[in-house]
């Protein structure tokens, strides 16, 4: 089948063989029609299969048609990460050349600014992860009540980065008339609860078992010492004929550690993780794209969306602790029905990860042997991991104890002990004789008060009036200090004990203050 008979139009054609691609993958076969017809799709297929494609074409020559007006975008595209974000953004640049669409990308670690100015243009294509979308949603910058297409991609990933609030958030505020796709690599029952409730009367579309392997990749696994990982990884490197390659490692702080020593040994590495800025994350990936870096050590946040042509290699420093990243780590190669190679380095205590990994896929990774290694078997364990760095500590520090132990001398008594007997036999009047003592103490505070004579003397008061002088000074000034019975009442006529009529205030005129007769 070729890409005419899916029902494109003749831009969306162009651009497709000016890129090369002469027939669509299984997922493109199936899904484009669908999406053409305007129905909701559930699509479920491994990583590398052309998932992006599969929307991005028809999604072109539906918004073809038609004008986004100021910051309420025609259709929404979700992804879980930066450079997924960005891998679909250039897809649409691709394919989208013969058609004048406007599209905006909303990312963190891009300025505000210029991103509120596209949006300010009116994006019929709107490429945004969760975080950064709901930013300028807050902020009054983006409306979402004109998006007639909505697409959900890496659904999976989304729930293991924990996006899925973000997104159900986002969803709330979307019409309920439009047109939903949703795709993911794997299909778990959270993400299939998850687009039951998104998702009206869908057409499923699936390609492939879920969680599997591709079978363009040769896959091989080797145990061996952790202290003797980089020393097997330069080895495998030497051995394969590479192009270029990606090492992954679980922790941001062992990537910085590997490309350093990579770089040590005469390797052209270089470095990716989550806490390096977006220009430089950016910037590290042009290289690698365009071959200036030969191998890239990374963390999971290049597990997805990179799409490099013809990738050669992937290798696994250590054993994903997710058995789904591991299908998403080795599916950066052996894309687009090329042969690729992954390797896997495990530690004897990693058995049940790789255990895991296997019951997934559901087929057994190779052993490989390294040159000039030994190849060691994992060790039996009760299903439980345990750290490496605490397990080491933990035999060193009983080892430790053990010794210790063991050459310490016997220790003799304390002389405290064979004291306190003495300590004890004390009579309890000599251990404390101030309590014989008390009673004159007692006695002393019950002294007599000192007589007034003896007291300093104080300024005489001045003589009190007579009281009938007083009254006749309280004839003129009425003294607090008397009875009410003794004051000199005023005169009734100072008071205004009338009662007054009602409404003319506290004035009463004349002419109604008289007496009747």
């Amino acid at each position: 089948m070729s890409f005419e008979s899916l029902g494109l139009s003749a831009p969306v054609l162009q651009a497709v063989a000016d890129k090369g691609y002469t027939t669509p993958t299984l997922i493109q076969e199936k899904a484009i029609p669908i999406v053409l017809m305007g129905r909701d799709v559930l699509g479920c297929a491994q990583t590398g299969t052309g998932k992006t494609a599969s929307f991005v074409l028809p999604m072109i020559d539906i918004l073809s048609e038609g004008r986004a007006k100021a910051r309420m975008p025609r259709s929404l595209i979700l992804e879980p990460t930066r450079e997924l974000a960005a891998q679909v953004a250039e897809n649409f640049e691709i394919y989208g050349k013969n058609h004048k669409l406007n599209m905006a990308l909303l990312i963190g670690g891009v300025s505000f600014p210029d991103q509120e100015r596209a949006l300010e243009r009116g994006a019929d294509v709107l490429i945004a992860t969760p975080g950064r979308l709901l930013d300028h949603f807050e902020r009054g910058g983006i409306l979402l009540n004109d998006v007639k297409i909505l697409v959900i991609d890496e659904a999976d990933r989304m729930l293991d980065m924990g996006f899925i609030p973000d997104v159900e958030r986002i969803v709330a505020t979307l019409p309920p008339l439009r047109q939903t796709l949703f795709f993911s690599a794997t299909m778990p029952p959270e993400i299939k609860r998850l687009a039951d409730r998104f998702l009206s009367n869908p057409k499923e579309v699936t390609v492939s078992a879920p969680a599997s392997a591709s079978a363009t990749i040769v896959q091989g696994l080797t145990v061996v010492q952790e202290d003797d990982k980089r020393e097997a990884l330069r080895a495998l490197i030497k051995e394969q004929d590479i192009k270029n390659a990606i090492v992954f490692c679980n922790r941001k702080k062992d990537v910085a550690i590997l490309q350093t020593s990579l770089k040590k040994h005469g390797f052209n590495a270089g470095a990716l993780h989550g806490d390096m800025s977006q220009p430089a994350r950016m910037e590290t990936l042009d290289k690698f794209k365009q071959g200036e870096i030969q191998i890239l050590v990374a963390s999971d946040v290049a597990a997805r969306g990179l799409d490099i042509v013809a990738m050669s290699h992937v290798f696994n420093f250590d054993v994903p602790f997710s058995p789904e990243d591991y299908v998403h780590r080795i599916g950066r190669t052996g894309r687009a029905g090329l042969t690729g190679h992954s390797f896997t380095l495990a530690s004897p205590d990693e058995g049940p990860l790789v255990d895991a990994i296997e019951k997934l896929i559901g087929t057994t990774i190779p052993r490989v042997e390294v040159p000039g290694m030994e190849t060691l078997a994992f060790e039996p364990s009760d299903g439980r991991r345990r750290g490496r760095s605490r397990g080491r500590s933990s035999s060193s520090s009983s080892s430790s104890r053990s010794r210790s132990s063991s050459s310490r001398p016997p220790r003799e008594p304390r002389p405290e002990v064979e004291a306190r007997p003495e300590r004890e036999a004390r009579p309890e009047v000599e251990a404390r004789p101030e309590r014989a003592a008390r009673p004159e103490r007692e006695a002393r505070t019950e002294r007599q008060p000192q007589p007034r004579a003896e007291r300093s003397p104080r300024e005489p008061r001045p003589e009190r009036e007579p009281r009938s002088d007083r009254d006749t000074r309280s004839s003129a000034a009425p003294s607090s200090s008397r009875s009410r019975s003794d004051r000199p009442r005023p005169d009734r006529r100072d008071r205004d004990d009338t009662p007054a009529p009602m409404g003319l205030g506290d004035h009463v005129p004349a002419f109604l203050a008289r007496p009747t007769r």
